[in-house]
C-alpha cells in the first residue's frame, strides 16, 4: 500500500461518500492526522470514532465564510497542513431544450467555488508547513470530462474544466513557494452519485480502487493523477482531435442516449 514515510496533516473534503469516504478510511488506517469535512456531521463522527488522529469538521463547501472558519479551526488544531485534498462536489446533467440556470449554479457552486474557497483557506496552512521546512501539496478532484466536451455535461464538465485550468495556472504561481499542485481526473467510479447515471459507464472502477490510485499518485508527486489509464488516455486523445471530429464523436454519443435500451 502506498503511503508517505511520515504521518501527514491532511484536510479532506467530501469525506462521507464515494471516493472521499474511501480516501478517509485509507488515510485514517495509514495513521495520518486527518481533518474530514462534509455536510453530514453524523457520518463524519462515525468515521472518526475510535481514531484519535481523525477530526470531524462539518462543512458546506459552498459557504465561503464557513470554509474560511474551517481553515482557522484547522490552524488551531494542527498548526499547518502538509496536504489539502479538495474532493467535495456534485453532478447534475443539463437538458439544453429546457435550459436551467439554477442547475448550472448548483453544480458550479460546490465544484468550482467550493474548491477555490478551500484553496483560499488552505494556502496559509500549506505555507506554514513550508516554513517548517516540510513539503506541501494542494490537490483537487476534477474529472476526465475536463479533457473532452460530452453531451449534457455542460455544467458538470465546465465546472471541472475550470478547476483544472485554475489550479494548473496556480501551480505555476506557487512554484516559487515550493507548494505543489496535483489534479485528479477520474474516469467512471462507482459511487452513489454515478449510480444515478442513465448511460453506459465503460471501464468503471470502485471507489476503493480510485482511492488507491489517488494516494499512490500523491505519494509519487504526480501532477495529473488520472485513472483508469486505459480509459483516460482514450479520452485525452479524443480531446486533442480537431473540433469537427470531436463534434462528430459527441453527436454519436448524443444519438446513442436517445436510442431505447
Amino acid at each position: 500500500m502506498s503511503t508517505w514515510e511520515t504521518p501527514q496533516r491532511i484536510w479532506l473534503t467530501g469525506a462521507t461518500s464515494g471516493i472521499g469516504e474511501a480516501l478517509a478510511h485509507k488515510l485514517i488506517a495509514q495513521g495520518h492526522y486527518v481533518v474530514l469535512s462534509a455536510r453530514n456531521a453524523e457520518a463524519l463522527e462515525a468515521l472518526c470514532q475510535g481514531h484519535p488522529h481523525a477530526y470531524a469538521l462539518p462543512l458546506d463547501v459552498s459557504d465561503r465564510q464557513a470554509v474560511l472558519s474551517a481553515g482557522e479551526a484547522i490552524r488551531e488544531r494542527l498548526g499547518a497542513l502538509d496536504l489539502a485534498l479538495f474532493n467535495a462536489g456534485t453532478c447534475e446533467y443539463l437538458n439544453a431544450q429546457q435550459f436551467d440556470m439554477d442547475l448550472v449554479e448548483r453544480v458550479f457552486k460546490p465544484n468550482l467555488f467550493g474548491t477555490l474557497y478551500g484553496v483560499e483557506a488552505a494556502l496559509p496552512l500549506l505555507r506554514a508547513a513550508r516554513q517548517q521546512g516540510l513539503p506541501a501539496r494542494l490537490a483537487a478532484t476534477s474529472s476526465a470530462s475536463a479533457y473532452l466536451p460530452l453531451p449534457r455535461a455542460e455544467a458538470y464538465g465546465a465546472s471541472k474544466a475550470a478547476v483544472t485550468y485554475f489550479l494548473e495556472s496556480l501551480r505555476l504561481d506557487l512554484d516559487q513557494e515550493g507548494i505543489d499542485v496535483s489534479l485528479i481526473h477520474p474516469g467512471f467510479v462507482k459511487t452513489p452519485l454515478t449510480d444515478r447515471n442513465d448511460f453506459p459507464m465503460p471501464m468503471q472502477v470502485t471507489a476503493e480502487q480510485a482511492a488507491d490510485a489517488i494516494i499512490a499518485g500523491l505519494v509519487k508527486g504526480r501532477l495529473d493523477i488520472h485513472f483508469p489509464r486505459r480509459f483516460t488516455y482514450i479520452v485525452k486523445l479524443l480531446g486533442i482531435l480537431p473540433p469537427a471530429l470531436r463534434r462528430q464523436i459527441g453527436l454519436r454519443m448524443t444519438r446513442a442516449q436517445k436510442e431505447p435500451s
